[in-house]
């Protein structure tokens, strides 16, 4: 039988300290990975010397792209167009694997040859100290499609993909500055099962104010409202989808817009608040903001 080609893609932004944790976790692993593309996302520290210096000590897997700063979102995409193997991993370059990530999950996904993604469990550290996660946090599998709606449930680190993935749901949205994880999963979820693999096989490091999460944690649901609003206009979704779907974004659009209100921006604070209703009929309104 011929075998599986697996390629490990990091995209990378100015994280050069952080960067060489991450190449090693990926060429430590049981089963070594065929490629691994480090996608420099036009970093101005010493994010190349580093993928130099361990290319030429023994990474002789490592390919390195450059391209001008776009965000992740493009970072990964070129990743996945330069990819040559057979399942797709990602790996960001704070965080890490277990030594056995890569085997496990490729075993997982031998097993259920039918389904395009898989994920795994994580393991999560605060400022370098071991946190718990909350029920809400333990990921699920599946038809994960009303689990996606709240939050992110699926880790950026802990996923195996295979290419046709993208070939029916599309790359990362460009556009979003963050949370476009959050709108791929959904979209894929709609006709998607998600394979999750039980074991914490990815490590997080979090806490740091460089993280896009903590950049944009004020108005962060502001893109996730973005996304659930396409799905409504563009998706083919069932009638108990599109019920759960309309129920969130009331949700969303109800947190967020009396916070605008009570920060004196009560415009914007009423257009997400009167924007699920026009959804019920069927409209497609545009948001409006004030600065």
């Amino acid at each position: 039988m011929k075998r599986t080609r697996i390629s490990v893609i990091i995209p990378t932004w100015n994280r050069a300290d952080f960067l060489a944790r991450a190449i090693g976790s990926v060429l430590e692993q049981t089963r070594r990975c065929d490629e691994l593309i480090v996608v420099d996302d036009g970093s101005t520290d010493a994010t190349a010397d580093l993928v130099a210096t361990m290319a030429a000590a023994g990474g002789g897997c490592i390919r390195y792209i450059r391209q001008e700063n776009r965000g992740a979102a493009a970072a990964r995409n070129r990743g996945i167009a330069a990819a040559t193997g057979d399942l797709l991993c990602f790996l960001d370059s704070d965080d890490r694997w277990d030594p056995a990530k890569l085997e496990l999950q490729e075993r997982a996904m031998a097993g259920h040859p039918h389904l395009l993604i898989s994920h795994t469990r994580e393991i999560w550290f605060r400022r370098g100290r071991r946190v718990n996660q909350k029920k809400k946090h333990d990921p699920p599998g599946g038809e994960i499609f009303a689990r996606c709606l709240a939050m992110c449930v699926v880790g950026m680190s802990t996923v195996m993909v295979r290419p046709e993935f993208f070939r029916r749901h599309g790359l990362f949205d460009e556009s979003l500055v963050c949370c476009e994880d959050y709108d791929l999963w959904l979209r894929a979820s709609v006709h998607e099962e998600f394979l999750l693999v039980p074991q914490a096989l990815t490590i997080k490091d979090g806490g740091r104010p460089d993280q896009l999460s903590s950049l944009h944690r004020v108005g962060m649901d502001t893109f996730r409202i973005r996304s659930i609003c396409r799905l409504l206009e563009q998706a083919s979704l069932s009638p108990e989808q599109r019920r759960l779907a309309l129920a969130e974004l009331e949700r969303k659009c109800r947190i967020y817009g009396r916070g605008c209100i009570r920060h004196g921006r009560s415009r914007e604070g009423a257009s997400y608040l009167a924007l699920p209703e026009r959804y019920h009929h069927g409209h497609h309104p545009v948001l409006t903001s004030e600065t």
